[in-house]
């Protein structure tokens, strides 16, 4: 049965909010939306609708944070990275300020509301900033593990959340780390290295491709800030080539991570699947998705180009 990953993240902050007193949730009048209304009907005292003025929402987590609180701030990811741009990069990066960035609604995801609420360039705008943590996870259980993370981590964090429901693919006890990608099977011919909800996605390319005698490492970098170099590196190493998958753009996201990684490291073939430098559209979700290039048979087809090209 999937689960919202929203409602997930929801549910967990419920979860902390008895935890921590320290946490506070703020939200720009979408917490219908983000789900962070669960944690607003447990804890009104300590929830914060700022309604649609998320640069001064931003601004109050500063304050917040400098005061010893631990501000969850909560929007669409696109609002988050552009209308509240300035506010996040000048009074939280820059600062170095212990605030959690939610974008929610991320990707293709919030699909019937159409390109203007699609977020495909969040990943580069916040993987820019300096001091910025980004973290992007896939199911269920790792969803609960990073808002977990990301709280108990010391720093300003954006976490990158789909409007989507997600399975949970991970039994309890996965093993998360900020900074650390996991490998989820092994293979010697390439390496497909995904984040978000797409990992699975990538799992069933490398199903297929098994099928067909082409053995493919699939790895979850659910950090896409800090990168695991050292991962990436020993992928590269070990299969000579390398497809990523995300559902953002090919432009400043995971894929250009990786690529700035390999070329520092072991020049291989890097091929990614994602977003081709377009906006989104309206329509049903796997539809939109399957027009944006982000598909299991896309993501076999790239593993078949980079292997060739070894």
């Amino acid at each position: 049965m999937g689960k919202p990953q929203r409602l997930v993240f929801g549910e967990t902050l419920v979860e902390l909010g008895a935890e921590n007193d320290r946490i506070v949730v703020l939200d720009a009048d979408v917490s219908s939306s983000t789900q962070t209304r669960h944690f607003g009907a447990k804890y009104p005292d300590r929830f914060f609708n700022f309604g649609v003025a998320e640069a001064n929402m931003v601004s109050a987590a500063a304050g917040f944070a400098a005061c010893g609180y631990i501000p969850v701030v909560s929007s669409f990811a696109f609002l988050l990275a552009l209308r509240a741009g300035d506010q996040v990069r000048a009074q939280i990066a820059y600062t170095g300020l212990n605030v959690k960035l939610a974008g929610g609604y991320a990707g293709l995801s919030d699909f019937a509301d159409g390109a203007s609420h699609q977020s495909v360039e969040d990943i580069a705008v916040m993987r820019a900033m300096p001091n910025m943590t980004v973290i992007v996870p896939s199911d269920v259980t790792e969803t609960v593990m990073a808002v977990r993370a990301a709280v108990e981590h010391e720093g300003p964090v954006f976490l990158r959340l789909s409007r989507a429901e997600v399975t949970e693919d991970y039994p309890p006890g996965h093993p998360f780390k900020i900074g650390r990608g996991i490998v989820l099977r092994d293979g010697a011919d390439a390496t497909l290295i995904a984040t978000g909800t797409v990992v699975k996605m990538a799992m069933q390319a490398a199903d297929d491709l098994a099928a067909s005698g082409l053995g493919c490492r699939v790895v979850d970098m659910h950090t896409v800030k800090p990168l695991d170099d050292l991962l990436v590196a020993r992928c590269a190493e070990e299969t000579g080539a390398i497809v990523t998958v995300e559902e953002h753009s090919v432009h400043g996201g995971l894929g250009s991570a990786v690529c700035e990684a390999v070329c520092q490291s072991r020049p291989v073939p890097v091929l990614r699947c994602g977003i081709q430098d377009r906006f989104g559209e309206s329509g049903a979700y796997a539809e939109i998705l399957e027009r944006a290039g982000i598909s299991t048979g896309r993501i076999a087809e790239l593993a078949r180009q980079a292997v060739a090209m070894k």
